[in-house]
């Protein structure tokens, strides 16, 4: 009985074929309706994590807001004038009654509250009650600004050019929106005022939003170029476009059973169609083969089978590679890594399902005088481009020794650029340094205390011990400390109000800006500001039992680097001043540290696992140790190179580059894959007459074209994404570009350098 074959069925029933291919096709769009996006890098973490777990247990006992945006206001004359002021007035008055907005805890000039003494009573009411109406009443507020070290660098900078609105958002409110109504407002008014609106929920959702518009962009672009790329290659329009389907199809199945499994398309997901078409570009060596078959034998159908059976295992097995790469993602522990590596390997099966079924069937479509056109240009002896392969291959065939040390000095060199890499997360910085977004947070941090904010959480495990004199001073010097850090622009505590309530019950006299002695004093002190402030202001920094503190920290910085400098230095603070209280980090900046350690090393980690996966599929598919080697150090190479170069230019490790990392080994390997398997193919049909180096250099003439116009294909295509605003982008455009070079340069130059040099060993 003969055995099935998916080639000559399809080639046989090729309008089946493509039919069965649309259905399936159509089924999956239907799925499209229901898509949902989710761009919150807090949903990376499963709600049970436990940074999400204490982030909002440190909100509920605090009475604090997950998210804020801070609206900055420069004037270079100063903020501190009628005209000015009364437009913070207005601002602030339109920006609590947005939809979205947390209004009764927005803070500004208007609503923050100044403790002051009114005969011997405290008074606590806001700052600025209306706006001055003459310059002597500009001038008392100035006064009280300054004489409050608690708004300057929080509401108000040092030159008096910058103040803020810091509005706290409820939750689930989309921080773009609300944003772009806050540009709305501010649009409205006019003078000498510039308005810049920062924070975290603003750079997270603008850039959900971009990211998803610069795909509905930038994807058909690339599409565009690898769709004129394959014409000029091949000179038939039909398969060019049938090259692009095959692409088209595995997006659409693979996103389709992603929304139809009822997972939002997430920062991660949404890179998968950039990377299927990456992966697609390996069906060019079907392409490539092909036209070198139907000039040799004149007749389709011989073509089409002889070719699916030539390149038929390395296909598989490249296949099989990059699936396995990105597979390993399942048993990661961070959900959208886990969805995002099951889409891919998805894909990745798809595309292989089509290279032996539709493709072949959409060969049979081509009339034959167009295939005989185009096979005139495949010509291993008088093709140019075939000649130019064989003299880089003769390189390093003829100069093995000298190819193979050159590559390890490049490699020693590499490994030094490697120890130079830090593992780092910059929301702010995925945006072109030109955006509103990135100008906004560095004015911001210049003038003010920052926009990132962490907390330090001060814990006791008896009740009222915050209140103790030792407990307040060694919050208050925790705060000095933090503020010698370059990173810390401002921190706020309990033990401020304290110090502030102390200072002007005895006359403003700075002499008793401190924290007093007495325990009682300063529960009296604290009871008496609850009576007649907002109940947040003593609610944000202090529990009602008084078993914990709450320090904020403002950072002028989105690193996670800085946050890791913050928690050191609290560390060093607690082991050089011993107390009984233990001191927790908290708030937004924290949960990006974490989600920096935790989704970044998860990659790294099913990096390594994929590495092995890979090196064990190279032997199954050379079935040789030893061919699996050397096939396997042009991988190397290629990842060392390039991660050596981002260690030397100072690129941050950060989740852009550790999502390219797994595109990086499955398409390096590819080539070796199709070259050394191509290449013992020839050596088993021993051709008469023909030497080791021979065979080499056909490989290279021949399978090795697949090589480099795949190459060429995918880094032309991707080279658009150069362009783009947000770096992530230029970061995917310039790493697929430089990888698939190096990967194919490596593979025609260094391969042949490596099978010449250890050819008893191998042959």
């Amino acid at each position: 009985m003969k055995k099935f074959s998916l080639v000559e069925f399809s080639v046989d029933r090729p309008r089946l074929v493509v039919a069965l291919a649309v259905i399936i096709t159509l089924a999956f769009l239907t799925q499209f309706p229901k898509i949902r996006t989710d761009t919150n890098p807090k949903n990376m973490l499963p709600e049970t994590s436990d940074v999400r777990v204490w982030n909002s247990e440190v909100e509920k006992t605090f009475g604090l807001y997950e998210d804020m945006i801070a609206l900055g206001i420069k004037n270079e004359k100063g903020v501190l004038n009628r005209e000015t002021l009364e437009k913070i007035d207005r601002i602030t008055s339109e920006a609590v009654r947005l939809k979205g907005v947390a209004s009764k805890d927005v803070t500004s000039f208007t609503t923050i509250d100044n403790v002051t003494v009114e005969g011997e009573t405290l008074n606590v009411r806001p700052l600025m009650s209306v706006p001055p109406k003459t310059d002597e009443e500009v001038g008392a507020l100035r006064k009280a600004l300054f004489d409050n070290r608690m708004f300057i660098n929080r509401i108000i900078s040092k030159d008096e050019k910058t103040t803020a609105i810091f509005i706290p958002l409820e939750k689930g409110a989309d921080g773009k929106e609300i944003a772009d109504r806050l540009k709305e407002i501010v649009g409205k008014e006019k003078g000498d005022e510039k308005y810049y609106i920062a924070g975290d929920p603003v750079a997270r959702d603008t850039f959900g939003a971009e990211m998803f518009k610069l795909m509905s962009i930038f994807a058909p672009i690339a599409g565009a170029v690898m769709l004129l790329v394959r014409y000029l290659m091949f000179r038939d329009f039909f398969l060019s476009v049938t090259l692009m389907m095959d692409a088209m199809i595995s997006i659409v199945w693979s996103m389709g059973l992603l929304i139809a499994l009822g997972f939002p398309v997430h920062i991660m997901s949404s890179m998968a169609p950039v990377f299927l078409m990456a992966i697609a570009t390996d069906s060019v060596h079907i392409f490539n083969e092909f036209y070198f078959r139907y000039r040799e034998k004149k007749d389709k159908r011989t073509a089409i089978v002889e070719t699916m059976h030539a390149v038929g295992r390395p296909v598989r097995y490249t296949a099989l590679a990059t699936a396995a790469g990105f597979a390993v993602l399942l048993f990661m522990s961070i959900i959208p890594v886990r969805v995002f590596g099951g889409v891919v390997a998805f894909g990745t099966v798809a595309l292989r399902l089509l290279s032996f079924s539709f493709i072949p069937a959409m060969f049979t479509f081509v009339k034959a005088e167009k295939m005989e056109t185009a096979s005139m240009s495949e010509d291993m002896e008088t093709g140019r481009s075939s000649q130019i392969l064989k003299a880089l291959a003769g390189f390093g065939a003829h100069r093995p020794k000298v190819t193979v040390y050159a590559g390890l000095i490049l490699l020693v060199i590499a490994t030094i650029g490697l120890t130079k890499i830090k593992i780092n997360n910059n929301m702010v910085e995925w945006f072109s340094k030109k955006s509103e977004v990135r100008i906004a947070d560095r004015i911001m941090n210049e003038s003010l205390g920052g926009t990132s904010l962490a907390y330090i959480v001060a814990i006791s495990s008896e009740d009222d011990f915050i209140k103790t004199p030792e407990a307040m001073r060694h919050i208050e010097g925790l705060q000095r400390h933090l503020e010698t850090l370059p990173v810390v622009g401002k921190t706020t505590s309990v033990a401020d109000f304290v110090k502030r309530i102390n200072r002007v019950l005895h006359n403003d006299d700075p002499a008793f800006d401190k924290v007093p002695d007495s325990k009682d004093e300063i529960g009296q002190f604290l009871f008496l500001f609850s009576m007649s402030a907002k109940p947040a202001d003593l609610d944000n920094v202090v529990d009602y039992q008084f078993r914990k503190a709450n320090i904020w920290v403002q950072l002028k910085t989105w690193d996670a680097q800085a946050m890791r400098d913050v928690i050191k230095a609290a560390e060093e603070y607690k082991a050089a001043h011993p107390i009984p209280m233990e001191l927790r980090p908290a708030g937004t900046a924290y949960f990006n540290l974490v989600w920096n350690n935790e989704v970044l090393w998860d990659m790294v980690k099913g990096f390594v696992i994929a590495l092995i996966a890979v090196f064990v599929i190279l032997v199954f598919n050379f079935r040789s140790v030893k061919w699996a080697i050397i096939g396997y150090i042009p991988l190397l190479f290629t990842i060392i190179l390039i991660f050596g170069v981002v260690g030397f230019i100072g690129k941050d490790f950060d989740m852009p580059i550790s999502v390219l990392s797994c595109l990086s080994l499955g398409m390096a390997v590819d080539f070796a894959i199709h070259f050394i398997g191509r290449f013992k193919q020839r050596l088993a049909e021993q051709v008469p007459g023909e030497s080791l180096s021979d065979a080499l250099l056909w490989t290279t003439a021949r399978p090795g074209k697949g090589i480099m116009r795949n190459a060429l294909l995918f880094a032309s295509a991707f080279s658009v994404m150069l362009f783009a605003p947000l770096t992530p982008y230029v970061t995917v455009g310039a790493f697929i570009a430089s990888m698939m070079t190096l990967s194919a340069l490596l593979t025609i130059i260094y391969l042949p350098a490596l099978i010449v040099l250890f050819q008893k060993r191998l042959v």
